[in-house]
């Protein structure tokens, strides 16, 4: 791992596709790179094309990747990776993947849509870990942007945990929560005993929507089982030019 033996460094990131705010450009090869310049373990995104069928003079124009985009991003940072689509149309499939630089002992994609029109899922991963053979559970979401899809996602969620994640077991819950009204805390925190890393470290959520100017605080990262190190908001400088979204980066200890 990045640092010292007992750290995991995670990044969380929407990626809009590979395109930066308003389609202008696609923006995947430089994604890549930042992404890769963080030096993170685990990687959680979501709105990642799976299978993405363009013509050819499309691929010309925006350079297009050939393989599936999860893949493309993982390159040979992270050799291992799950990738689970919550959105299928007549020319592809995004959906939400998590990159790791340690082995999947299992993943599972959880369909929680609750309207055709407004496709969502939860990737669970179990990666385990060198240190002492630990299990860490990963869950990258993307919940809806109606406050009744989220309610019901957020019950599914809660569910998931309850059934699959032991206490005793470490877990990072990660990803775009749309809870800009802040009601996930309800489900997460005081159903589950979940802390959001920003709201331990730096006294509330971070702004990452929209990324020129951050005002709601829809990104969040959750954790049980783990000690909050650090955390930071990539707003600024080249991540200002790629997704609509902020990243977020945090490091965590293992107790």
């Amino acid at each position: 791992m990045a640092g010292s033996d007992n750290e995991i460094h995670i990044l969380t990131y929407n990626i809009h596709k590979g395109y930066c705010s308003g389609n202008r450009r696609f923006m995947l090869e430089s994604m890549r790179e930042r992404i890769a310049e963080t030096g993170a373990d685990i990687v959680f995104l979501q709105e990642i094309h799976g299978t993405a069928i363009k013509s050819e003079a499309k691929k010309k124009k925006f350079s297009y990747p050939d393989q599936p985009h999860f893949e493309y991003l993982a390159d040979q940072a992270w050799p291992h990776f799950a990738y689970g689509r919550n959105a299928i149309y007549r020319k592809g499939d995004h959906g939400n993947a998590i990159l790791s630089m340690h082995p999947f002992i299992s993943w599972e994609n959880i369909d929680v849509s609750i309207f055709p029109r407004s496709s969502r899922s939860i990737l669970h991963g179990v990666i385990e870990l060198p240190h002492k053979k630990t299990r860490l559970h990963t869950l990258c979401v993307h919940l809806g942007l109606l406050e009744q899809e989220r309610r019901e996602q957020l019950q599914t969620l809660t569910e998931r945990i309850d059934q699959h994640v032991p206490r005793d077991e470490p877990m990072i819950i990660a990803g775009d929560f749309n809870d800009w009204r802040r009601r996930a805390e309800n489900h997460l925190h005081d159903d589950l005993g979940l802390a959001e890393l920003f709201v331990s470290l730096e006294g509330r959520h971070a702004r990452t929507f929209p990324v020129w100017a951050p005002l709601l605080p829809v990104d969040r990262v959750y954790f049980r089982g783990l000690n909050p190190v650090s955390c930071r908001r990539l707003a600024s400088g080249q991540w200002r030019d790629l997704s609509d979204h902020a990243a977020l980066f945090g490091v965590f200890q293992l107790t």
